[in-house]
């Protein structure tokens, strides 16, 4: 009777929060729609420069050295960075981006794979009544949605399935996924539903049959994460960005400006990783896009600066296949110390993950013992007797750093921020902090249109809404079909290279190499298990 009255409690708050929410939201949500509606018309209408052959990097960096004041130069080649490099360009700005690694080397390449609005921030915006995590969690469906659609060939719709082993959770758990698909509006993927338990056994024939009363299946998207990332910043560089790798800044570049009569930041030195070079990249705006090495380009433009950045590691793992259906996930929405973990189909392997632990900041982690150990327990709690989840299945894990943030903009220094920040120093560098991977695109916008006003730069707003990524060009569901019949190609290398080049595939095919079979005819094979080939020369 407690428990009854309990979640009929929660029920009611979460009820009377969704009518606030929803009503307060939906007031300005036509105006919003048409204001999208109207970027994608200027996308469309915009005559940008668009570069068939993608400069060299060797090219890139004489146009670093060369240009005598860019725009903008962003630091940083991760998610936002290159979101922001993207944004930059488009908007007709003269614009760089350096990174010291390789794109998409740090936290952007380390996620869960998944294009998500966040089923867990919507729980406790409505439980606790959090307006701002609400529309956070709007924002990141929007811009779910947004992904989807312009870079087809590397994301796809995933259901994922929430497991129910006690009877008041089905309505409890039913209400929430269905106020997500209600939050989407019409960017809703798909609708969600309810399975019986042996609809979900014939599903998700792994999991654990005792109790089991049903599952709830949801939509989401799932991308993948470092190719997504590459893609971004050869768009950029496509449109007219100098962008190179393995190219880290040394110090910021200032000047005293005479009307304000303090120093400015107005570039970087950097250095050329590789040759060891030094040479200088000027600019009227720089951006801190650095991830969790924020604090440290925040200290070389001011030493005084106190760290903003709050470490968290986030651990996952690779286990054989055979442990989930090739295309169902399973969530664990209440772990043992109330984290969530995703369990999903990659590749056909199957990722478990992820932890939220603090953790120091190294340029390469190392997924801790005790982080995988615990992944796997709470993957034990989920599956039935019969698999046995053994250490030695583990083929491979990763850590990546979150970068969690507190505002320096608030009074309260010491709350973390569950949404991004943009910070402008007195000397006019503009940081962008925290957010997720699935609003990226958001965050350069914000980023990009707080440094156009501080800098008085001569730009107009974000084009990037519906703006479609390297290789979206000529992609279908259906083209690896052509690359195995003009090509000679093995079925599963042509489905490795739609879903990975999209339209440049039929570069990729042409650069295969010959096998000496009868078949396939083209495409061998680095290692055999894999779909990757070797080819005449290096491909992006």
């Amino acid at each position: 009777m407690a428990i009854r009255k309990a979640v009929k409690g929660t029920a009611v708050v979460a009820s009377g929060g969704l009518v606030a929410f929803y009503g307060l939201t939906q007031l300005t949500e036509y105006r919003k729609k048409q204001a999208r509606l109207s970027r994608v018309e200027a996308v469309e209408q915009v005559n940008m420069a668009f570069q068939d052959e993608l400069p060299s990097r060797q090219a890139q960096l004489t146009a670093l050295r060369n240009t005598q004041e860019f725009d903008v130069l962003v630091v940083g080649g991760g998610a936002t960075g290159s979101g922001c490099a993207l944004d930059a360009v488009t908007r007709n700005l003269k614009t760089a981006l350096v990174e010291r690694d390789d794109f998409s080397s740090g936290t952007s390449s380390r996620s869960t794979k998944l294009i998500h609005g966040g089923v867990r921030y919507l729980q406790k915006a409505l439980v606790k009544l959090d307006y701002e995590q609400y529309m956070m969690v709007k924002e990141a469906l929007h811009e779910r949605s947004n992904l989807l659609n312009i870079a087809p060939h590397l994301t796809a719709l995933l259901p994922i399935m929430l497991p129910i082993y006690k009877w008041w959770q089905l309505p409890y758990y039913w209400a929430g996924i269905k106020i997500y698909d209600l939050v989407a509006g019409a960017q809703c993927l798909k609708s969600s539903y309810i399975l019986t338990k042996t609809k979900a056994l014939e599903l998700f024939p792994m999991l654990k049959r005792d109790k089991l009363v049903g599952a709830i299946v949801y939509y989401d998207g799932q991308h993948n994460d470092a190719r997504m990332n590459l893609a971004i910043a050869l768009t950029a560089a496509r449109y007219g960005a100098a962008i190179a790798n393995y190219t880290e800044v040394v110090h910021l570049l200032k000047r005293v400006d005479p009307q304000m009569g303090k120093e400015i930041v107005c570039g970087a030195r950097c250095r050329d990783v590789i040759t060891g070079q030094e040479f200088d990249v000027r600019a009227k705006c720089v951006i801190n896009a650095t991830g969790p090495f924020t604090d440290a380009l925040r200290k070389m433009d001011d030493q005084k600066n106190p760290n903003i950045c709050q470490p968290s590691a986030g651990v996952h793992i690779v286990i054989p296949g055979y442990y989930s259906p090739d295309n169902m996930g399973l969530l664990d929405p209440a772990t043992s110390d109330g984290r969530v973990i995703f369990f999903l189909p990659w590749e056909k392997m199957t990722i478990a993950g992820t932890t939220d632990t603090p953790t120091e900041i190294t340029p390469h982690p190392i997924p801790m013992e005790e982080d995988i150990n615990f992944i796997l327990t709470e993957v034990r709690n989920y599956l039935s007797p019969d698999v046995e989840v053994r250490r030695g299945d583990v083929l491979a894990a990763w850590s990546g750093i979150r970068p969690l943030v507190t505002n320096p903009n608030s009074k309260d220094t010491q709350s973390i921020c569950r949404n991004h920040i943009v910070h402008i120093s007195d000397s006019g560098l503009v940081t962008i902090a925290g957010g997720k991977w699935t609003t990226y695109r958001s965050m350069a916008e914000d980023t990009l249109d707080a440094a156009v006003k501080a800098h008085n730069l001569s730009a107009g707003p974000s084009k990037t809404v519906g703006l479609m990524l390297e290789g979206a060009k000529d992609w279908t569901p259906t083209m690896y079909i052509r690359l195995v019949q003009d090509y000679g190609l093995e079925v599963e290398v042509a489905q490795h290279l739609a879903s990975s080049y999209g339209g440049r595939a039929y570069e990729v095919a042409k650069m295969a190499h010959v096998t000496g079979k009868r078949w396939p005819i083209v495409g061998k094979r680095l290692v055999s298990e894999f779909p990757y080939i070797e080819t005449t020369k290096s491909l992006v």
